[in-house]
């Protein structure tokens, strides 16, 4: 297949998204709208001229110092909340534009209320009442993943957590632990992980990213998560691998940004396809679009183009986040189906 059939192809095809960051999906020429209204100096407020601060470039070196160090700059734009409102709709549109059908969109109160110095519980009130409108005029379905980090204090993650049970009639259906893993455990948010997992909602934790297969092993059985954010360095560890195969513990993989953020030297080294030949159950996602100047039918190109899979492969990771997807259970059903009958509709 040509690569531009390919690409035609996989554009063509309709997704699913579960690991999406609100704030590594915005627009750059929205930024530099943001920039030009409020006096945020930039020598010229031009995209190319702010491309650099935002996303990784072809020569810069892939560390995850230079891929967190775009995150700095991002976040000193969510200065109102009307800014915050568009860049929702505009993150929302463009998934519905790459033909994204259900998205999980997930963010971090406490980054985005470092200027408005709003509450947590306005903050996920404006960000899930913004996508929803988005999504409602699109051909979407969003729902939202409320972030807390590792690496700051549990009293944060508390709030948050009460925050994201307070916002679950607007659609907030999960909790996800990230943050710097190295050094910072996620034992110590397991309780409040385990109080919004009895409020109802579901959980996800970044683990195996930048820290070893013991990280997974700990937000397996010592923390309980439904999902694993990334979890690629699981392979280090055989028993850890058997375990995710045989408890069916799906993977929110991100190939690109492990290549941008240096947890893989380049794509074809990725361990994807030693996850996949193993059993374990897989997703593919794009982590921070902008930042990794890609769309999720782009990371679908390149996991056929760089690595042993085929179109079909592909689709069945689809159907894989169909499975995955934080929806009661019948809703969940509903969108398994539906894509099945999209991607398979001879029922292969």
């Amino acid at each position: 297949m040509a690569n531009d059939d390919l690409y035609h192809t996989m554009r063509a095809m309709p997704k699913i998204e579960l690991h999406r960051h609100l704030e590594g999906a915005v627009r750059l020429s929205t930024l530099v709208d943001v920039a030009r209204e409020f006096g945020i100096e930039m020598p010229e407020y031009e995209a190319e001229t702010l491309r650099p601060f935002v996303q990784m470039m072809p020569d810069e070196p892939r560390t995850w110092q230079n891929f967190l160090g775009k995150f700095r700059t991002l976040r000193q734009f969510y200065l109102t909340p009307a800014v915050i409102r568009r860049i929702v709709a505009e993150a929302v549109i463009d998934a519905a534009l790459d033909n994204i059908k259900y998205m999980e969109l997930r963010f971090t109160p406490k980054a985005l209320c470092n200027i408005t110095r709003s509450s947590f519980g306005d903050m996920v009130r404006w960000v899930c009442e913004a996508g929803t409108a988005a999504a409602r005029d699109h051909d979407i379905d969003v729902r939202f993943i409320i972030s807390m980090n590792r690496h700051e204090e549990v009293e944060i993650g508390q709030q948050v957590t009460q925050a994201a049970i307070d916002n679950m009639g607007v659609g907030v259906v999960g909790l996800d632990l990230a943050g710097v893993e190295a050094g910072n455990p996620a034992a110590p948010f397991a309780r409040i992980l385990q109080y919004g997992r009895s409020a109802g909602l579901r959980v996800t934790l970044h683990a195996g990213e930048w820290d070893g297969a013991h990280s997974v092993w700990e937000a397996v059985s010592f923390v309980g998560t439904d999902r694993i954010g990334h979890g690629i360095r699981a392979i280090e560890d055989a028993g850890v691998v058997e375990v995710l195969r045989t408890r069916q513990i799906p993977l929110e993989v991100c190939p690109s940004s492990n290549v941008d953020s240096g947890v893989v030297p380049d794509f074809a080294s990725h361990q994807l396809p030693l996850l996949w030949d193993a059993g374990v159950k897989i997703t593919l996602n794009t982590d921070d679009p902008l930042v990794s100047g890609i769309t999720l039918t782009d990371e679908l190109v390149r996991v056929v183009e760089n690595l042993p899979f085929t179109v079909d492969d592909v689709k069945r990771m689809m159907l894989n986040s169909a499975e995955s997807a934080f929806l009661p259970d019948v809703e969940r059903r509903v969108l398994v189906r539906r894509f099945q009958g999209a991607l398979f509709p001879l029922g292969a």
